[in-house]
C-alpha cells in the first residue's frame, strides 16, 4: 500500500478560468432540470456513534472504533433506480467526538489518477469524493467539500441553493480540516490495474460557520442533513501516458461523468439539500453489534 499521508493545507488559489469552469459545471445542470425535482427514494440515514479514543487522520482506518461501526450501503447512481448500479464500489463510515465529524470513504478504482494539486482548483473536473453538509437541515447555509486522490481539496459555502439565487463563497475555508489518502495501487500509472483509494477526513464542527452563520454543535439525538457524491470520469490517455477525460469522437466534447452517491437525489443535481440523507448523532460509544 502506498500511503499519501498529506494533511490538507489551506492556500489561496482560484484562477479566473477555474472559476468560470466551476460556475458553468454547477449552474448549467440547474438550468436543464425541472423547477421541482423528485427524490428517487426516501432519504437514507446513518447512526453516528462517538469515538472512544483519538482518531489519527492518516488514511489507514486502523483505529478500533472504525472497525466497530458499520459501512453505509454501496453508493448508487445519483438518479437512483433510473440508472444502472455503479461500476465500482464506494462506501462510507462516520464517527464523532466533541470537536470533529470523522468521515472514512473507500472507493474501488482500477485507475487512480489525479493531477490538480493547487488548493481550490475545480477538483471535480477529475475523479473526486464530495461531502455536502446542512447542519440545521433548513436547506440553506450549507457546505461542500471536494477531495481528490492526491488529497487536494476544494471547499465552499452556499447561503442557499443555486436555483434560489445562491452564490458560492469560494473564499470560505474549512478551518482546521484534516484529511489523508492511502492508495492500493500506483497513482497516475495507466500501465497497471489498481484496487482502491481510502480517504479519511476530520471536519471541525466550529469550522462549519461564517461571519453571519453560527456553528451548530451536535448533541445526542441531533440530526443533520448530509450526502456524499463520487464523481468518476470515463478516461483515456495521451501519447505520454497521462490520463485525461474521454471525449466524443464526433463532437470532441467531454463525455458526461458518472455521479455515484450515498442517498440518491433523483436528478443530476446535488444542490437539493432536501433530498440529502440524515446523519443521527448518538452519544453512545462505537461498539460491535452482537450476533443474534
Amino acid at each position: 500500500m502506498k500511503n499519501l499521508n498529506l494533511l490538507s493545507e489551506k492556500t489561496c488559489f482560484c484562477s479566473i478560468a477555474a472559476l468560470s469552469l466551476h460556475f458553468a459545471a454547477f449552474i448549467l445542470p440547474v438550468l436543464t432540470i425541472p423547477a421541482y425535482g423528485q427524490a428517487a427514494d426516501p432519504p437514507k440515514s446513518y447512526n453516528c456513534y462517538q469515538t472512544s479514543k483519538k482518531i489519527i487522520i492518516d488514511g489507514k482506518l486502523s483505529e478500533s472504533d472504525w472497525k466497530k461501526v458499520e459501512w453505509t450501503p454501496r453508493f448508487v447512481d445519483i438518479e437512483g433506480d433510473k440508472k444502472p448500479l455503479p461500476l465500482q464500489n464506494t462506501q462510507v463510515k462516520m464517527l464523532w467526538d466533541n470537536d470533529y465529524l470523522y468521515i472514512a470513504a473507500v472507493m474501488e478504482e482500477e485507475h487512480i489518477w489525479a493531477y490538480q494539486d493547487k488548493k481550490d482548483q475545480v477538483v471535480f473536473l477529475e475523479n473526486d469524493f464530495e461531502v455536502f453538509i446542512d447542519p440545521d437541515g433548513d436547506t440553506d447555509n450549507y457546505y461542500e467539500l471536494e477531495i481528490n486522490a492526491i488529497n487536494n481539496s476544494f471547499d465552499l459555502f452556499l447561503p442557499k441553493p443555486y436555483r434560489k439565487g445562491g452564490k458560492p463563497d469560494i473564499k470560505w475555508n474549512i478551518e482546521g480540516l484534516k484529511s489523508a489518502v492511502s492508495i492500493e495501487g500506483t497513482l497516475n500509472n495507466a500501465a497497471d490495474t489498481d484496487k482502491q483509494w481510502t480517504l479519511e477526513i476530520a471536519i471541525p464542527f466550529k469550522s462549519l460557520s461564517t461571519g453571519q452563520v453560527a456553528a451548530v454543535m451536535p448533541q445526542d439525538g441531533t440530526s443533520w442533513r448530509i450526502n456524499f457524491s463520487r464523481v468518476n470520469w470515463r478516461h483515456e490517455t495521451d501519447k505520454d501516458g497521462r490520463y485525461m477525460r474521454s471525449r466524443n469522437a464526433e463532437t470532441n466534447k467531454v463525455l458526461p461523468e458518472y455521479n455515484w452517491v450515498w442517498s440518491p437525489q433523483g436528478i443530476i443535481n446535488m444542490h437539493y439539500p432536501e433530498y440529502w440523507g440524515y446523519l443521527h448523532f448518538k452519544a453512545e460509544k462505537a461498539r460491535r453489534k452482537k450476533l443474534r
